[in-house]
C-alpha cells in the first residue's frame, strides 16, 4: 500500500527528535565525488531521495555502507561520467552532480532530472554558470552532456541566489584553477553546510553564510566525518502540526537558529515558544490566530518549503490570511485536496491565494501530488474531524523519514498502510 490513515481531532503531546536534513545531505552526498578517499557522513536521513542519490553513485561505481550512526562511501573507483537513465528517474536531485562530474572526471552525461511538480525549475542558470568556467554543455529532448578539459575560477554572478546553483558552483570551483567569486549566492543553512563539508576535506571556502562566496581552488580534498545538520523543514512541519491538532510539543534537535522566520510567525500565530540548546518546546492553541499576509522568500525568509504546510493549518484559523508563494509557480497543487475537506480557499492568481479559516475540517480520502503538499495533508488530516487517508505516501517517504512514526510519538492516531 502507498497510503497514511489518520484518526483527527486529538491533540498532540510529547517529544519527537527531528531528523537529518534531506536539503543538506543530497549535495553533501554529490561533493563526496570530489574526495578520492572514504567520507563518514554521521545523522544522514534515511529518506527514498538519499537512497536514490546512492543508487546513482553506485550505477558510477562508488560504495555505501549504512552503519549504526551514518552512512559510509568511498568513491575511490568512480567511472566515467555517464549515469544510467534508470538511475535518474524521477530524481532531481540528480542535478547536484553536474558540478562535482565536471571537476573530477571532466565529463557528465545525465538524463534531465525529474522530482516533485512544483514548478519548471529551469537549469540554465546552472549550465550557463558552469560554461562561464569553462564547461561546454550540449543538449537534446533526454539528456544533457557536458565536458569540461579544464575548469577556470571566475567571477560568478547569479541573477537569483538559486540554492542548487550556488552550489554546484561551490563543487566545481573547489578543483577549478585559480579563485571563483560567487556574486549572489544563495545564504540557505544547506549551502552553508555543504561549505562546511568541503572546507573540513582541505577546500578553501570564504564568506559562508554572506551573498558572495570566495573560493581557492585547486585544492586536494581527504576524507573526513561530518555530522549531518537537523532538518528545519521537517521541525517547521511537525511545529506547524501543532497548530492543526493543538497541544504541547517539543522538538528534540531542532535547528532553531536556522528558523528564525518560522519561529517568529508561529508566536504571531498564537505559540508559545521555549527555545534551549536541546530543541524547541512549542504550546499551539487550539485555534491558530492567521497571519493576515504571508510572502514566502529565500533565507532567511519563510521557506517554500513549508508554505503548503501553513497553509493547510491557516484553513482552520481564525480570520483571513493571503499567502504568496514567490519561489515557485506551482505550489499551490493541494489547494483542491484541502477543499474537499472543507477548507474555504480562493485563488486570487497563480502565486497567490486567500484562505477564510473554518473551525474544522473533515476528514476525507485525499492525494499527495509532491512532498511538501502530502505533508500539509497529513497536518490538515490531524485536526479534521474523523478519519482521512492520504494516498501517494511515495512523496512525503522522499523527505521524512518515517512521517507516520513521529507524529506517533507525538500522540497522533496514525500508521502506514
Amino acid at each position: 500500500m502507498d497510503s497514511i490513515r489518520v484518526q483527527g481531532g486529538i491533540a498532540l503531546e510529547g517529544k519527537v527528535r527531528i531528523q537529518g536534513s534531506k536539503n543538506a545531505a543530497l549535495p553533501i552526498l554529490a561533493a563526496c565525488i570530489l574526495v578520492r578517499d572514504q567520507v563518514f557522513l554521521e545523522n544522514c536521513p534515511r529518506i527514498a531521495d538519499v537512497y536514490g542519490m546512492l543508487q546513482i553513485l553506485e550505477s558510477l561505481g562508488c560504495r555505501a555502507r549504512w552503519e549504526k550512526e551514518g552512512l559510509r562511501i568511498d568513491t575511490s573507483n568512480l567511472s566515467d561520467g555517464c549515469m544510467p537513465r534508470e538511475a535518474v528517474t524521477g530524481m532531481r536531485s540528480s542535478i547536484f552532480l553536474l558540478g562535482p562530474m565536471l571537476a573530477r572526471c571532466g565529463q557528465v552525461e545525465l538524463e534531465h532530472p525529474g522530482g516533485c511538480v512544483i514548478g519548471e525549475r529551469p537549469i540554465d542558470m546552472h549550465l550557463k554558470a558552469l560554461a562561464e568556467m569553462g564547461a561546454v554543455f550540449e543538449e537534446n529532448e533526454r539528456t544533457t552532456t557536458g565536458r569540461a578539459d579544464r575548469l577556470r575560477g571566475a567571477d560568478i554572478t547569479l541573477s537569483f541566489p538559486s540554492v542548487g546553483a550556488t552550489e554546484n558552483v561551490l563543487m566545481a570551483a573547489v578543483f577549478a584553477e585559480g579563485t571563483t567569486r560567487i556574486i549572489g549566492a544563495a545564504r540557505e543553512p544547506e549551502v552553508q553546510a555543504l561549505c562546511e563539508f568541503l572546507n573540513l576535506c582541505g577546500a578553501d571556502i570564504r564568506g559562508i553564510g554572506k551573498p558572495v562566496l570566495t573560493v581557492e581552488g585547486g585544492r586536494s580534498l581527504k576524507g573526513c566525518s561530518y555530522r549531518i545538520p537537523a532538518d528545519r523543514i521537517v521541525a517547521g512541519t511537525y511545529l506547524l502540526a501543532g497548530f492543526a491538532a493543538g497541544g504541547s510539543i517539543f522538538l528534540e534537535d531542532a535547528p532553531f537558529r536556522h528558523m528564525e522566520a518560522v519561529l517568529d510567525t508561529a508566536e504571531k500565530m498564537g505559540a508559545c515558544l521555549a527555545v534551549t540548546r536541546e530543541g524547541i518546546y512549542a504550546q499551539c492553541p487550539e485555534r491558530a490566530e492567521n497571519i493576515p499576509r504571508l510572502r514566502t522568500d529565500v533565507y532567511p525568509g519563510f521557506p517554500t518549503d513549508l508554505q503548503s504546510v501553513l497553509l493547510a493549518v491557516s484553513c482552520t484559523g481564525k480570520g483571513d490570511s493571503i499567502i504568496c508563494e514567490s519561489i515557485f509557480e506551482n505550489r499551490f497543487r493541494v489547494v483542491e485536496d484541502l477543499q474537499s475537506m472543507g477548507a474555504q480557499i480562493e485563488r486570487l492568481s497563480e502565486r497567490e491565494v486567500r484562505v477564510s479559516g473554518a473551525y474544522r475540517l473533515k476528514g476525507k480520502a485525499v492525494s499527495a501530488r509532491e512532498l511538501r503538499g502530502g505533508a500539509a495533508l497529513t497536518a490538515a488530516a490531524l485536526g479534521a474531524e474523523g478519519e482521512s487517508v492520504i494516498s501517494g505516501r511515495r512523496y512525503i517517504d522522499r523527505g521524512y523519514e518515517n512521517i507516520a512514526r513521529d507524529l506517533r510519538e507525538l500522540g497522533a492516531r496514525i500508521v502506514c498502510e
